[in-house]
């Protein structure tokens, strides 16, 4: 009988592993193709993985929740519907593990851990309790690690990282930091010296909210960034009232035009892209010891999504397009964002990440580069302010529309110098808006 592996997708080019958050179907259900077999999670998207073939569900490798590498078998299904029959009792629940070895462990142990912490009230799968037998963790301790799994269960990744920071904590033996190999900022990451976290104590009153997913990811993130990324930040202040008064002379106009909403995004990500075709040494990565400079320019922004958390979109060829493609990309990206229809492509190849600040009202902002990009632009609020102009009769003060620009990047590659003019060269070119440019 023959048979089709459906293999977990590769969601995005830094992206080696996915969690399987929803199962739609089971063993022994009949599917046609392009039917959605499972729901998928990343910490920068969430797909449904649909069947390229028809036929019968024959196994499902893992239960929900798993997280499962990138290539890695998550079903399998039989091309032969009329013996599928015959092998129904072959078929194997769901795994918690993602290896072999592992779900072995969990078949051998079962058993003799069956018996094991009774007295809780919480439900452990048998790998867990193998592995805290194993370990010698006892009831109390076992009951007071967090877990990430559904409905707070604990997973076979929750207990290992409790064991290995408990091991840490009674040896209290720093590892020797591994030198960075060739592939970027995870292999920096998973080479550093595990770090001590600080004891918190809960007082009474106080509320206590698990972090969901999605953050969990992003704070994974953020600390490795900083863990790989030397950060400077430098910030310019710059004059756009030409800017100002071109957008709110024509934004009625462009919107009925175009159909497209006119915000100052558009306007900063023209003036970005084409300051990064500038300075190239800004549009790259580092992987190891090389710097790998950019041919495209795509322009990534951070979108606030309802859940308080962050996703960044990419506008793809961002130097290449005008005002009115770069205001349809940005308002069709962060409207898919707000309602989690991005696609696994809308995420994918970023060279630079743009921040704006200035949606809160805030004036200044110190962002983290988002890996594997080596700098990130934070844009503040616009305010009127008084400023002293030079004109041919003289200085003379007057009401102005500004704004902060910061600049945070890589130390390593990025010096003080292209930094500085890179920003400069962004502000020069808002600065210098043509008044007169008709949409």
């Amino acid at each position: 009988m023959s048979t089709f592996d459906i293999l977990m997708p590769k969601m995005g080019e830094s992206v080696e592993e996915a969690t399987i958050t929803k199962w739609f179907v089971k063993p022994g259900d009949t599917i046609e193709e392009d039917q959605v077999l499972l729901e998928i999670a990343t910490d920068k998207v969430d797909s449904e993985i649909p069947s390229p073939v028809s036929g019968v569900v024959k196994e499902v490798k893992f239960e929900v929740d798993a997280l499962v590498p990138v290539g890695e078998v998550v079903a399998v299904i039989s091309l032969e519907g009329e013996d599928a029959g015959d092998e129904t009792e072959e078929v194997k629940t769901p795994a918690a593990a993602a290896k072999p070895v592992e779900k072995e462990a969990e078949v051998s142990d079962a058993d003799k851990s069956a018996d094991d912490f009774k007295d809780s009230d919480r439900f452990y799968s048998p790998l867990v309790k193998s592995i805290a037998k194993e370990e010698n963790i006892s009831i109390q301790e076992l009951d007071k690690i967090t877990g990430t799994g559904k409905d707070g269960r604990v997973t076979k990744e929750d207990i290992l990282a409790y064991v290995k920071q408990r091991g840490n904590a009674t040896t209290q033996q720093e590892k020797p930091a591994a030198t960075p190999a060739t592939g970027g900022a995870k292999t920096v990451a998973a080479t550093r010296p595990d770090i001590k976290l600080p004891d918190v104590k809960i007082n009474e009153g106080d509320e206590v909210v698990e972090m969901d997913r999605i953050r969990k990811l992003i704070a994974d993130n953020m600390v490795m960034s900083k863990q790989v990324s030397p950060h400077v930040t430098s910030i310019v202040e710059a004059d756009v009232t030409n800017l100002v008064i071109w957008r709110n002379k024509h934004k009625e106009s462009f919107q009925k035009k175009y159909g497209e909403k006119l915000t100052f995004m558009p306007m900063f990500a023209q003036a970005t892209a084409k300051a990064l075709r500038d300075y190239p040494g800004v549009n790259a990565s580092v992987s190891g010891s090389s710097l790998i400079i950019r041919k495209n320019v795509n322009v990534g922004m951070a979108v606030a999504l309802p859940s308080g958390n962050l996703i960044v979109p990419v506008i793809k060829q961002a130097d290449q397009k005008n005002l009115v493609g770069l205001a349809s990309d940005i308002n069709r990206l962060a409207d898919q964002a707000r309602k989690n229809k991005l696609s696994p492509e809308d995420i994918q190849g970023g060279t630079f990440t743009i921040t704006n600040f200035g949606s809160f009202k805030n004036a200044i902002g110190t962002p983290i580069i988002n890996q594997p990009q080596v700098a990130i632009l934070a844009t503040g609020t616009i305010e009127k302010k008084p400023a002293v102009i030079e004109t041919p009769t003289g200085d003379v003060i007057a009401i102005r529309h500004k704004m902060f620009l910061s600049l945070s990047y890589d130390h390593r590659v990025v010096d003080g110098a292209l930094g500085g003019f890179f920003l400069r060269k962004i502000a020069d070119y808002l600065e210098e808006w043509d008044i007169n440019m008709e949409i």
